[in-house]
C-alpha cells in the first residue's frame, strides 16, 4: 500500500504546575489511501494526535517527533509560512463541532470561496461555481441559497455538510476528521459517512476519522488504532475489532449497550496502571 503519512514517534507535552504532562506519547503509524479511525476515551489523545500532524499545537505545548512524513517530506522541518500551503491544500482537518469552525458574520459562500482562492489562483467567478459544486458534491439542494446563507441559519447536519465541502474544495491528499458525526442524529450522521467515503473513494484520498464510538469506527473505517492514555495500546482490522484482545479495548466493547443481547448492567471498565506505562503500539505498515 502506498504510504501518503508516515508517523514515528510522537509526542506533544504541555508544561502545568505539576510538571511536564504528555498529551501524546510514542505514537507511531502510517497511512495510506485508506480509512483510518482513532478510538478512545476523551483525554486519550485522539484530537491531539490529529492537531500535532498539522502542526496547529501553539506554545507552551510542545511537538516532538522523528518524523512527521508527508510522502517522504518532514513536516516538522517546514517553516511555519510553509505549513500554510500544506493545511488545507494537502491535509484538511474537519472539526467537531460546525458552529465554532465557520465564521458566523460571513456568508457561507465567501467562506468556502476563500478556502479555494488561498490555494488557487483564481477569479471570484470559477472560484463561485467551484463552490457550488463543491456543495453539491456533499448533497446539499439549492447550493445557491445555501451560499447566500450564514452559519446560524443551518442545521448541524448541512453545517457539518458545508465544513466538509470547505475542507475539500482545495482538493488534500488527506483529510483528518475530528468526531465529524458526534453531534448528529443516526439518520444525519449515516449520510455524512456516505458522502465522506464516497469522495475519499472518488479521490483516493487518505482519511484520518477519529472517534470514540467503536461500533461506528468498525463499520466505516479499514484499519483502527486504539488509543489510551496518550498511547496507542491496539491495531487491528476495523472489521475484525470486536475480536480485539487488549483488555482496554474489551473494556470498551463491554462497556456498549447491545440491542441483540440486553443486559441488566453494562460492565464497567477496569483499568490497569500497566496500560498507562506500556510502550506504545505501532501502527505502521510493514
Amino acid at each position: 500500500m502506498e504510504t501518503l503519512l508516515d508517523i514515528k514517534d510522537l509526542w506533544v507535552r504541555f508544561p502545568s504546575r505539576h510538571g511536564v504532562f504528555d498529551a501524546v506519547r510514542g505514537v507511531s503509524f502510517t497511512l495510506g489511501r485508506e480509512r483510518l479511525g482513532i478510538v478512545g476515551e476523551s483525554g486519550s489523545g485522539k484530537s491531539m494526535t490529529g492537531r500535532a500532524i498539522l502542526r496547529l499545537i501553539r506554545p507552551p505545548g510542545i511537538v516532538e517527533a522523528t518524523q512527521i512524513n508527508l510522502e517522504g517530506v518532514d513536516l516538522l522541518k517546514k517553516t511555519e509560512k510553509q505549513m500554510r500551503d500544506v493545511r488545507g491544500k494537502r491535509i484538511s482537518m474537519v472539526m467537531q463541532d460546525p458552529k465554532f469552525s465557520l465564521n458566523p458574520v460571513m456568508r457561507i459562500g465567501d467562506q468556502i470561496m476563500e478556502a479555494y482562492r488561498l490555494h488557487n489562483s483564481v477569479g471570484k467567478a470559477e472560484a463561485y461555481a467551484k463552490s457550488l459544486e463543491m456543495l453539491e458534491a456533499v448533497s446539499i439542494r439549492d447550493a445557491e441559497r445555501v451560499m447566500r446563507a450564514y452559519p446560524h441559519e443551518m442545521s448541524g447536519g448541512m453545517g457539518q455538510r458545508i465544513m466538509i465541502a470547505m475542507m475539500l474544495i482545495p482538493n488534500p491528499e488527506i483529510m483528518i476528521a475530528d468526531e465529524p458525526t458526534s453531534a448528529l442524529d443516526v439518520s444525519v450522521q449515516r449520510q455524512v459517512l456516505d458522502i465522506m467515503d464516497k469522495l475519499v473513494k472518488e479521490r483516493g484520498m487518505g482519511l484520518i476519522f477519529i472517534s470514540h464510538d467503536l461500533n461506528l469506527v468498525a463499520d466505516f473505517c479499514d484499519r483502527v488504532l486504539i488509543m489510551y492514555a496518550g498511547r496507542v495500546v491496539e491495531v487491528c482490522e476495523a472489521a475484525r475489532l470486536h475480536e480485539a484482545k487488549h483488555p482496554y479495548t474489551r473494556g470498551l466493547l463491554n462497556s456498549l449497550p447491545r440491542l441483540d443481547a440486553p443486559r441488566d448492567r453494562l460492565e464497567v471498565l477496569q483499568r490497569d496502571p500497566e496500560w498507562a506505562e506500556a510502550p506504545s503500539v505501532s501502527g505502521r505498515v510493514a
